[in-house]
């Protein structure tokens, strides 16, 4: 004897449909449990997009060709990681020519904001560094070079043609240079591709714009003069974090 027994779920359906309604459509549980990535996790978010947030977060910015796997996942949930960063009162800056995406604080008259992002310029030689790396990196690509590489020498010189006629400690300024080196190589505007020779990253164009140059020319020109803040430039903000606070 064939068993024609309807199961409950499709006799449900035949029913619903012969009465002129549309079937029930199954619907697939979801996947929170899944994607959780630890003991007691409520995030919702993918584990790459997890991380290219809080890369943005920790670092001064991210890069597409350091970190391709995040920077896709940032681009495929973009508008998710920057209401995310609103609701601590940081914007998602995402520049999609340079690939790269980094942060600043929030600033909006009329609300009290609690800082997350605290301003930390660049010191005078770290700047002076930049500025060479700024120019090589032009230099090379208004010749249609896919790359621009400096030198630690080129860097040492060019910074120590802006000491004072009368200095005489050499070997201090030396180590302020070469301290200043690894700063901006620790921050990826610089990268070492063999021993004393850096490749500039596409980032220094956004933390050196065309408009801020004449400033740092005429504060570089000027030792007595204070330095250009970050109030005005707030892609030049850091994270705050008490083991660095002996760098400013």
């Amino acid at each position: 004897m064939t068993d024609t027994t309807t199961a409950p779920a499709e006799h449900a359906a035949e029913t619903d449909a012969a009465a002129g309604g549309a079937p029930f459509v199954e619907v697939p549980a979801l996947a929170d449990d899944d994607a959780a990535l630890f003991a007691g996790d409520t995030g919702v978010l993918p584990y790459e997009a997890r991380r290219a947030l809080a890369l943005v977060l920790q670092r001064r910015y991210l890069s597409a060709a350091a970190h391709p796997g995040e920077w896709k996942a940032l681009l495929a949930h973009q508008n998710v990681l920057a209401s995310r960063c609103h609701d601590l009162f940081v914007e998602l800056v995402v520049d999609r020519d340079y690939e790269i995406a980094y942060k600043r604080q929030v600033r909006e008259a009329g609300l009290s904001i609690p800082v997350l992002l605290k301003d930390e310029p660049y010191k005078r030689v770290e700047t002076l560094l930049m500025l060479f790396a700024r120019n090589r990196f032009r230099q090379e690509q208004g010749a249609g070079e896919r790359a621009a590489h400096v030198d630690a020498e080129e860097l040492v010189d060019y910074a120590l043609g802006f000491l004072a006629a009368d200095e005489t400690n050499l070997a201090a300024r030396r180590r302020e240079v070469d301290n200043a080196i690894a700063t901006l190589v620790r921050e990826h505007v610089l990268d070492e591709v063999a021993e004393g020779r850096y490749r500039v990253q596409p980032v220094v164009e956004i933390l050196l714009p065309v408009e801020r140059l004449r400033e740092l020319t005429a504060w570089l020109r000027s030792p007595s003069a204070e330095p250009p803040t970050a109030a005005d430039h707030d892609d030049e903000t850091e994270p705050v974090d008490e083991d660095e606070e002996s760098r400013a």
